[in-house]
């Protein structure tokens, strides 16, 4: 307990220290109302800051900034723009401890997974500081031989960056990272459940380097209203939007009246198949990293479980031995494994899909009710033999739930995975690498983790298929979405 109140102490100490404001043309500033809203604790529920609730014209002047700092920004040598991000990721890593205490006292997760998440973000930074100086061209005589095809890459304009609340650093780098090494300015808006970690990298930013106006930041409590409001600006030409798949769909609907250049990392529904071949102490640690990664809010956690018959039973005693095993706490306490969910409704939600399969004829075997106190707990859950039209197979989870259906063969497999509008990510574990190559291909998915629980890399392209989005982040064809191809013809004599 004494370790907890210390950490508690030192988190709020940070979180004090964090600006609150808006972060327009390179000051921090009051929204013109001065209206707040609060940040709570999902551990405690109690409120640990309050920061600027920004309105339609708040957010109008952040872009104001942006255009105004676009020219400039783009004229600017490639590696002074690298060297931005290349000086805010040092200071990221140097402060990685703070951050991550920060992190976790706003959006609950375990200490040291805040601690990884930090180092995931920055490692964006570093990514395209170095891709940076890469954006290339082409040259070619045309197939006549009368001309010369020349083409040139440029950074497509100011653009309007929006991130979720559960990876709330990790998901601003992968965005803000590429579009200011393309030569992009741009106007990010975090999750109201989860502002103070974005606040905290704008400023670090800041001091890196970053030029007014190339880095502005509004936090809102109305983000419908004051997102439709700026895809109304003719002045903004890209999006890019982590989110749910329905708030997506409304967004590109609302982005096709300017045509603007879209980036979409929706929902997820991701597949995890054992296959009777599957080392399964593999496979059980596996699906633990892929199912309890951010206690299960991530769009990439493993949600629907199919393992073959023979092991089935198997695998799920000893998933639910090690879930069963996980200490439950605030996420700053050093024994914490399993930290809150976000909110009361996010509790509410995932125990309505643990009753639909259980009233169905799904087994418990282990976890299923909320826990008792404070904060906004749910014990990790395992259900055996669950029934294919129950919920938990067809929506997102996103909390501590692991379903487990049987499955015969590899094709009725496959079919169970791809029975899904989802197509982020898919896990499957087997010994047989022909099996193993031969599934992987066949998976509607845009990643698939083959005997491996944790696939988020920033060397690699994130991104899904369906309607899981449009486009990818990370990765060498991150910083593609932030460019534009232009084309020069030049008469030359054959």
């Amino acid at each position: 307990m004494a370790a907890l109140q210390e950490r508690l102490r030192a988190a709020r100490e940070v979180a004090d220290r964090t600006p609150k404001g808006l972060c327009v043309d390179g000051e921090w500033r009051a929204p013109r109302g001065g209206a707040t809203l609060p940040v709570e604790d999902p551990a405690t529920g109690t409120v640990i800051a309050e920061v600027a609730d920004a309105r339609a014209a708040d957010a109008t002047d952040a872009l104001d900034a942006a255009v105004r700092a676009q020219a400039s920004w783009a004229a600017t040598p490639p590696r002074e723009r690298g060297e931005v991000l290349r000086r805010a990721f040092e200071t990221v890593m140097a402060r990685r401890d703070d951050l991550a205490a920060l992190m976790t006292l706003e959006m609950g997760k375990p200490f040291a997974e805040s601690q990884a998440e930090v180092a995931y973000a920055a490692e964006f930074l570093r990514w395209f500081s170095e891709e940076a100086v890469r954006i290339d061209g082409g040259y070619l005589i045309a197939p006549g031989g009368g001309s010369r095809v020349v083409t040139m890459r440029q950074p497509v304009g100011p653009c309007l960056l929006i991130t979720p609340w559960n990876f709330p650093m990790a998901m601003g780098t992968r965005k803000i990272g590429p579009a200011l090494a393309a030569g992009c300015t741009v106007v990010v808006k975090p999750a109201k459940q989860t502002p103070l970690s974005m606040l905290a990298l704008v400023d670090i930013l800041r001091e890196a380097g970053a030029p007014p106006g190339v880095v502005n930041v509004f936090t809102t409590d109305r983000s419908g209203e004051v997102t439709d409001h700026l895809l109304r600006d003719p002045r903004l030409r890209k999006l890019s939007f982590t989110g749910s798949t329905e708030v997506g769909r409304a967004l590109l609907a609302a982005a096709s009246r300017n045509v603007l250049r879209t980036s979409m990392e929706l929902g997820g529904n991701a597949p995890f198949l054992v296959f009777a071949d599957a080392d399964l102490d593999a496979a059980v640690e596996g699906a633990f990293q892929a199912k309890m990664r951010n206690t299960g809010e991530a769009c990439t956690a493993a949600n629907r479980f199919y393992a073959h018959s023979s092991i089935a039973g198997e695998f799920g005693r000893r998933l639910a031995d090690r879930l069963a095993a996980l200490p439950v706490g605030h996420g700053l306490d050093p024994a914490t494994r399993v930290g809150p969910l976000i909110d009361a409704k996010a509790v509410r939600n995932v125990t309505a899909l643990i009753d639909d399969a259980t009233e169905a004829g799904a087994e418990t075997l282990t976890g299923d009710r909320p826990v008792p106190g404070e904060g906004h707990f749910l014990a990790p859950t395992v259900l055996g033999g669950v029934p294919l039209g129950a919920r938990a197979l067809t929506e997102e989870i996103f909390g501590p739930v692991a379903p487990i259906v049987p499955f015969d063969d590899e094709d009725t497999a496959v079919a169970l995975a791809n029975d899904s509008e989802y197509g982020l990510a898919g896990y499957l574990f087997t010994e047989n690498l022909d099996r193993g190559l031969r599934v992987s291909e066949r998976l509607e998915c845009g990643m698939v983790g083959l005997n491996q629980g944790i696939i988020s890399n920033p060397a690699a392209p994130f991104g899904g298929v369906k309607h899981s989005g449009l486009g990818r982040e990370g990765g060498a064809v991150g910083i593609d979405e932030y460019l534009g191809v232009k084309y020069l013809a030049i008469k030359a004599a054959p």
